[in-house]
């Protein structure tokens, strides 16, 4: 992939993260509304109470599974088909996702223990993971998938 290219897809997935970091942060604030603070984790693997990174993990690997096939099918002109590649990177996104935000959720409880935040604060965390998140598959996707010669044989 030359140098040009590469650079169109980074502004792109800067882009789409701001976007998504907006948006799922708007979103997220009519679901949790209701709450003064919300702790960022908590000493369980089960429970009752909304945290920052609970919700973040649900979210992160809807978008990642959703925002790779939306990618995918976005791209204009030739691209690698459908089955196996678009299809496992759609698998592969969704649990590299799950497996990353999770560890480090528990890391955060490790270390950090159970800290509360305001609201807005919690906003602020759920859409810079969403951001991150809808940045790198919308890279990782468009690179994997646009680059044809890869793909021939």
């Amino acid at each position: 992939m030359d140098a040009a290219t590469n650079s169109k897809l980074v502004k792109g997935a800067v882009l789409t993260g701001f976007i998504n970091a907006a948006i799922n942060g708007g979103i997220q604030y009519f679901f949790l509304k209701g709450h003064d603070s919300i702790p960022i984790s908590v000493d369980s693997i089960t429970n009752t109470t909304e945290t920052v990174l609970g919700t973040s993990v649900v979210l992160a690997i809807t978008l990642a599974m959703i925002l790779t096939l939306v990618a995918y099918f976005g791209i204009k002109g030739e691209k690698a088909p459908f089955y196996p590649t678009a299809f496992w990177l759609t698998i592969k996104h969704g649990f590299f996702t799950f497996g990353v935000l999770t560890s480090l959720a528990v890391l955060w409880q490790k270390y950090m223990g159970t800290v509360e935040v305001p609201l807005v604060s919690a906003l602020i965390i759920i859409g810079v993971i969403a951001g991150i998140v809808s940045g790198i598959v919308n890279y990782l996707t468009l690179k994997e998938c646009t680059w044809i010669e890869k793909h021939k044989n």
